[in-house]
């Protein structure tokens, strides 16, 4: 009896070690795991990614989705401070600065007052931060994590806003809010003012020692299916260079922007190219932190655009038949993926709001 009591208690020791509890103190999150708080987050943004036009990685491709490879899902609410559907402004302000707000508002609250980012947050903590999308590195979902107006169409307002700002590589599409202004500025001396190495033409092989403004088209970048090539995948591997150089860590947000513009032209080619590429840089953050441990990846995204639908093609089931309920934006909930020291935190149903409050608490408290 006495030889079972010490296996049964050896047995326990193991599983307590090595199970995962989380626990909140004072509206703080702490895990008992061996995976302590990270170092470096990067998020990831599908922007108009529902459940459907995830499910899309799995079917129209020969490789297995790195979608798969997270342990953590969880839910979030999409609404707005303004409105049950929201728009990509408020929905990345949520996640920016924690607050419901409006629609259209840009780092703003519903007074219009301005809102901390978690970008501005970490950087006053020594933390590098970065930045890139397929759209214009002006558009609502960049914008909102540097900048603070009213409205998300005042676009040389909110570029104004990046010479000064507390970003250190960013890269995108948005060239004539730069050089091209009403206002006759000239923002790319501003930048380089600023100590920005400016890239206009490619993505630079090797990383400055200065930081890096790259800007590759007028506006948005070119879709996927028309020959943007590897620009996402490719720029995120970049900035995972840069941003390393900084042993205290770092805050990246890469949005694959067009996902949503293909659901609201309700082009089912042009939706399910641009998830693909997104998918390829989620495997790129992913090799990441199998090799940097400290890194906690969060893939999610701001709400659902199309009513998108894997339908059977005139009732045959081994046919999908990609189909759209609107070209407008959904109120459905949409996932949530999380890998690395504090994913599970990132599991259940909540608020996109919470975004912001776990990644916080997580890297700041």
């Amino acid at each position: 009896m006495k030889l079972v009591s010490l296996l049964l208690s050896a047995i326990v020791l193991f599983l307590c070690t090595n199970c995962v509890s989380v626990q909140v103190k004072d509206n703080t999150l702490s895990t008992t795991s061996t995976n302590k708080k990270p170092k470096n987050v990067i998020l990831l943004i599908g922007d108009g990614m529902g459940l459907s036009q995830v499910s899309s990685a799995l079917f129209f491709q020969k490789n297995t989705s790195n979608f798969e490879r997270f342990p953590t899902v969880g839910l979030i609410k999409t609404s707005s401070g303004s409105d049950m559907i929201t728009d990509s402004a408020s929905g990345a302000t949520a996640f920016a600065s924690g607050v419901k707000t409006y629609n259209g508002a840009i780092g703003m609250n519903l007074d219009t007052i301005p809102t901390p980012t978690i970008l501005e947050e970490v950087s006053q903590k020594g933390l590098s931060t970065g930045l890139i999308a397929t759209s214009s590195i002006v558009h609502a979902t960049p914008a909102s994590f540097f900048a603070h107006v009213k409205k998300r169409r005042q676009y040389e307002d909110i570029a104004a806003f990046m010479p000064t700002s507390d970003v250190d590589f960013f890269a995108g599409g948005g060239q004539k809010f730069f050089n091209n202004r009403k206002d006759g500025r000239n923002l790319y001396s501003e930048l380089e003012e600023n100590d920005f190495q400016v890239y206009t033409e490619n993505l630079p092989t090797t990383s400055s020692e200065k930081k890096e403004a790259i800007l590759l088209a007028e506006d948005g970048m070119p879709k996927k299916i028309d020959g943007r090539g590897d620009f996402l995948p490719d720029a995120t591997q970049l900035a995972l260079k840069k941003l390393t150089q900084n042993k205290e860590g770092f805050f990246l947000m890469v949005e694959g922007s067009q996902i949503d513009w293909g659901g609201h032209s309700n082009e089912a080619d042009y939706l399910i190219g641009e998830l693909l590429d997104f998918d390829k840089t989620i495997g790129v953050a992913l090799d990441f932190a199998e090799i940097n441990k400290e890194t906690l990846i969060i893939v999610t995204a701001d709400h659902e655009t199309g009513g998108f639908t894997l339908a059977s093609d005139e009732g045959d089931y081994n046919k999908i038949k990609s189909t759209f309920s609107t070209s407008g934006h959904s109120s459905t909930m949409v996932p949530v993926f999380a890998k690395g020291p504090g994913a599970e935190h990132f599991n259940g149903i909540y608020e996109n709001t919470e975004i912001y409050t776990k990644i916080k608490q997580l890297l700041l408290e």
